[in-house]
């Protein structure tokens, strides 16, 4: 495990946890490597919410389980945690906030810190949060230049004012914490590199956009409304036209309504509201009509953990819908990929003329890392439709199986489509022979499509006997395995696109003696699939479904007993 501080910071929905954790991971950002995520009680008011910020002095993209400094910020934030705490961990928090029988159970190292008390004696209550920003930045010796830059940014739109008093609270904070003879503390990096800090949902905002996205329709489902919600705030700047659709069911025909019209469209929902969807599905697989749908898991049947984390939906997407046809599936596990992947998925929808799935988590949406600066490529603005002639017919036959797309109103062809089997001017049709070409037309993609399939990428030793697998989110902390493991002997081999998968990639798993595949589902999915669509023998599974991701100490643990 890399060397790393995990601080995390316990209160209650409506107590400013977000921006608590927004200021720190930004400030931090400039003098250490950092990643953060949070975990969030299904309830608006009364759950105990938290935010785990683990700062390092080399670059990591995952969660430690345990402990090293806690913050507590109401008496009802404290009750979840014991068991993530070492003999060492510090919890601060008013006297209150955990009883006298709690401090001797666990011998706490607790020291009193009152926020409320502090804020009052800065001015308002509504100080504490920026307070404790500054005592976090004071134990940290954070550059307090940076630290007021991000609090004028945050609050100049209140008045000038407003931001003074709001310095004076962080100065009045980083002066105590700066004072605090912190027991656990980590040595800056010589430099750092110039980062963004962002979250999974802004990576694929930019790489959407970049894209060439203009029409979302949706209907809000947690996670996938915040790219919902992001796409919304650019809409002006970049010309998409955002509806929020009566349900799941209408949202993704209207998709395919504005697709067929020549827009680049897209869904985005949850597991929930994809069951809904999957009729559409089919439809875009029998007209032919491209379709971005972003499906953000977390934990079911039905509602199940609808704040928590789970890659329990690949299933789901990779059968959804009646009847065969192709699709892709891209899952993004690092930050750069999510950008990259969101932005290649209209790219290939448009030139297979298949819908393109892009697979997330709660997990990578809500946590927030360093990413550095990189230049899209136009390439995949590229459009693929024609102008119709008179003699135009949407579902030619060809020979590469792809018939020519139209716009309605480009040319002088008329555009039809039909849900029902058609011949190749769109027309309905039950002859048996017709079916049968059609159907070949359309399966046969799969194997053209294959020709840009986004390479997996292998982490760790060429010359590696036992392979660990992974796809989507688990990229950080499998990653982490690899640079950290004394084994020298073990690689890690990172999916991007989980199907459909080419024969090349066999190549990877025939040279392992033992293949392990780590998943945040039960049953091991992606593990199935790879037996399924390549024949691989896979030897272990590590499963995980209790609604959090790995953390990395508890997979050192697993993963050490099955690699013995």
């Amino acid at each position: 495990m890399k060397e790393s501080l995990s601080i995390v910071v316990s209160g209650e929905a409506g107590q400013g946890l977000a921006t608590i954790e927004e200021f720190l991971v930004e400030a931090l950002s400039m003098e250490y490597y950092v990643f953060t995520s949070k975990e969030v009680m299904s309830r608006v008011r009364g759950g105990n919410n938290t935010f785990e910020l683990r700062v390092a002095t080399s670059p990591i993209h995952s969660l430690r389980k345990t402990i090293d400094y806690l913050f507590l910020l109401n008496n009802n934030s404290f009750y979840r945690l014991p068991k993530r705490l070492l003999p060492t961990t510090v919890v601060f928090g008013e006297d209150a906030f955990v009883s006298v029988e709690e401090k001797e159970k666990y011998s706490l190292k607790y020291e009193i810190l009152e926020l409320t008390k502090l804020a009052k004696e800065a001015g308002s209550r509504m100080f504490a949060n920026t307070i404790l920003f500054g005592y976090i930045a004071g134990m940290l010796e954070l550059n307090v230049k940076v630290a007021e830059h991000l609090i004028t940014k945050r609050f100049i739109h209140r008045g000038e004012p407003i931001v003074a008093d709001n310095i004076s609270a962080f100065t009045k904070g980083y002066e105590l914490g700066l004072a605090y003879e912190a027991t656990l503390k980590l040595k800056k990096p010589a430099s750092v590199p110039p980062f963004k800090v962002i979250d999974g949902n802004t990576a694929l905002g930019i790489g959407l956009l970049g894209g060439g996205i203009n029409y979302l329709s949706s209907y809000p489902m947690s996670p996938g409304t915040s790219v919902m919600m992001y796409l919304t705030n650019k809409a002006d700047e970049f010309g998409v036209l955002v509806e929020q659709a009566e349900d799941e069911i209408a949202a993704l025909n209207m998709a395919l309504g504005a697709s067929y019209a020549g827009a680049r469209s897209m869904v985005t929902t949850s597991g929930g509201g994809f069951a809904l969807m999957t009729e559409a599905v089919s439809l875009a697989g029998i007209i032919e009509t491209p379709a971005v749908i972003h499906v953000a898991q977390r934990p079911g049947p039905a509602t199940g953990l609808p704040t928590r984390t789970e890659q329990g939906d690949l299933n789901l997407v990779v059968y959804a819908g009646h009847g065969e046809f192709p699709r892709i599936i891209l899952s993004p596990g690092k930050l750069e990929d999510g950008v990259l992947l969101a932005q290649k998925a209209f790219w290939l929808a448009d030139k297979y003329q298949v819908p393109v799935f892009i697979l997330s988590d709660q997990y990578w949406l809500e946590s927030l890392g360093q990413m550095t600066s990189f230049e899209l490529s136009e390439q995949y603005m590229e459009s693929f439709t024609v102008i119709s002639d008179k003699d135009y017919k949407r579902y030619q036959l060809t020979d590469d199986g792809i018939s020519p797309r139209a716009i309605p109103g480009f040319g002088e062809g008329f555009v039809k489509v039909d849900s029902d089997e058609h011949d190749e001017s769109g027309q309905i049709t039950e002859d048996f022979d017709v079916r049968i070409a059609m159907q070949n037309k359309r399966m046969n993609k799969r194997e053209l499509l294959l020709a840009d399939y986004q390479d997996a990428e292998l982490i760790g030793p060429k010359n590696y006997k036992k392979l660990l697998v992974g796809w989507g989110s688990t990229y950080g902390v499998l990653k982490e395995f690899i640079e950290t493991t004394s084994l020298s002997d073990v690689a890690y081999l990172y999916v991007k696109q989980p199907f459909p998968l080419p024969t090349s990639l066999k190549s990877y798993f025939d040279q392992a003696q033992q293949v392990v595949v780590v998943e945040n589902n039960y049953t091991g999915q992606f593990a199935n699939i790879l037996t399924l669509e390549l024949g691989v023998n896979v030897t272990d599974r590590v499963n995980k479904y209790n609604g959090e991701p790995f953390f990395i100490e508890e997979l050192n643990e697993q993963l050490g007993e099955v690699l013995k």
